[in-house]
């Protein structure tokens, strides 16, 4: 029987990276610690540090090695990880975002049908029943990584990227579904579009939702995607 790793594990990112591994994969418990500890240094920052990144089971810093030494980082992470209680840590919200799956809005379903040899109906039914957990927030301001995706919908990324995805648009790439708050390259499998003003830097919270929040989606119409649309353009 494989010996089981002990985590965290932390491993160097050139000069002036520490990358802190928490688990394997992509699970739901490795990802809370993930936020937690990050939410714990961002508390109290050390001195030092420039950035923190948190991802699907690690978390990378960026500091400056003539204030901070990767030995003190690490000890300062065992220390609020092993003080860390998961069961007390349920800031998560639920946020719900109106998609229309339908034309010229998801011209990539019949992509997802076709691997999963299901009608267009069957996939929007599948791909809006459950609450997806937003594992991590990045790429783009805003995209937003979801786990909890239906295995029967995991289908591959489009062998040639588009370089411009609208924005708004939900897309699948293999056992992960996404959203694209703004117009960008990418390779996702679009399957649908929300009208919902993603990322807006002009308001006080400029995002929808944040990493440890869940997302359940919400079929559309054309005409209320086209209606909404407009409101949030006003």
């Amino acid at each position: 029987m494989a010996e089981q790793k002990a985590y965290p594990v932390c491993k160097p990112a050139g000069d002036t990276g520490l990358i802190v591994e928490f688990g394997e994969g992509i699970d739901p418990r490795v990802n809370a610690k993930v936020r937690a500890v990050a939410a714990a240094v961002r508390n109290r920052m050390p001195a030092g540090v420039l950035e923190l990144i948190p991802t699907y089971r690690s978390l990378l810093f960026i500091y400056d090695p003539g204030r901070i030494q990767p030995a003190a980082l690490i000890d300062r992470v065992e220390t609020l990880e092993s003080g860390i209680d998961l069961d007390d840590t349920t800031d998560s919200r639920l946020v719900e975002i109106l998609v229309c799956y339908a034309g010229e809005l998801g011209p990539d379903i019949d992509n997802v049908c076709q691997s999963a040899g299901l009608d267009a109906e069957r996939v929007i039914a599948l791909h809006t029943a459950p609450e997806y957990l937003i594992y991590m927030v990045g790429f783009t301001p805003g995209f937003a990584f979801l786990g909890g995706l239906n295995e029967s919908l995991q289908t591959p990324r489009l062998e040639t990227p588009r370089m411009a995805v609208p924005g708004g648009s939900v897309g699948i790439a293999n056992n992960q579904t996404g959203i694209y708050p703004i117009t960008s390259p990418g390779g996702w499998q679009i399957i649908g579009r929300t009208p919902l003003k993603l990322f807006a830097p002009e308001r006080k919270d400029p995002f929808l939702y944040k990493a440890g929040d869940r997302i359940k989606f919400i079929p559309i119409s054309e005409s209320e995607f086209h209606r909404i649309k407009k409101e949030e353009e006003r």
